[in-house]
């Protein structure tokens, strides 16, 4: 039976992905603050990268799938994922790392696809890039690099904020000229249990089929929950049309893990 860790599991991702995996395999989970609830868990490590060595954890419960899902500071994250990698090196497991769109928000004109080249304006995706690269170091069999675009469903913390934003009477910011796609937490969860189950390596782009204009899909969602006259505001960071897409070309999952974008708005009222 495959033991997994999954690195920040008390985390929105983290949290949906243990639930999924739970079940079907022997799955542990690091929490970061002090939680009665995973205190009590037996399946939960308080762990602190920016005071703790993450190799001792990795040492200690020899996980055969180590799941990536942690947030927090940038120095932190990529020195735990250099002595992830330096463990991998000598143990028989593999990392799966949850990657961002943002790899390729340089890139204005077109979607990006799994082997196109990464690059990146903003800290968050250089901080993935950087990971990337030192992943891609190692034999493909020690990796899946999982590139993640914006993530909805009915608890989702974009939803928990398009919600308060709305009961506050605050601007909600959209992006008119940015075409995108998107997925659902649900939908994510479950392609990733088929990349661990069927044993899959390289880089996946796990998003939704077709691609859709920001605004377009954050108008659709407020319909959807049926928020009242939201406010806009309107943000245009080019003249033209720009691309923040992720589309799979090479890895394709089958038909029933695939998602549209109706699909996605349609997760926001499902339970």
């Amino acid at each position: 039976m495959k033991k997994i860790l999954i690195i920040g599991a008390s985390g929105f991702i983290g949290n949906a992905l243990y639930k999924e995996l739970n079940s079907y395999f022997d799955t542990y989970g690091t929490y970061h603050t002090d939680n009665d609830f995973y205190e009590k868990n037996q399946k939960f490590f308080q762990y602190d990268m920016e005071m703790e060595d993450i190799s001792i954890l990795l040492d200690n419960l020899k996980p055969t799938i180590i799941v990536s899902a942690i947030r927090g500071n940038f120095n932190s994250q990529l020195d735990a994922h250099q002595r992830i990698i330096n463990w991998l090196k000598k143990n028989k497991s593999k990392l799966i790392f949850l990657s961002s769109a943002n790899v390729f928000d340089t890139f204005s004109n077109y979607p990006s696809y799994e082997h196109d080249k990464t690059l990146s304006d903003s800290v968050y995706g250089r901080l993935k890039i950087k990971i990337e690269n030192a992943l891609m170091r190692l034999p493909t069999h020690k990796y899946v690099i999982a590139r993640i675009p914006m993530i909805f469903g009915a608890s989702t913390p974009r939803i928990q904020e398009l919600k308060t934003l709305h009961d506050l009477k605050a601007p909600i910011e959209v992006f008119p000229n940015v075409i995108i796609n998107a997925t659902a937490i649900s939908k994510l969860t479950q392609q990733l249990h088929y990349i661990i189950n069927r044993s899959k390596k390289g880089i996946f782009h796990l998003g939704s089929t077709d691609l859709i204009y920001h605004l377009d899909l954050i108008t659709e969602i407020c319909d959807m929950l049926q928020l009242k006259d939201p406010t806009f505001k309107q943000v245009f960071d080019s003249n033209n049309d720009r691309y923040l897409a992720v589309l799979p070309k090479d890895n394709l999952l089958p038909k029933n893990l695939q998602i549209t974008t109706k699909q996605v708005i349609d997760s926001i009222i499902l339970k």
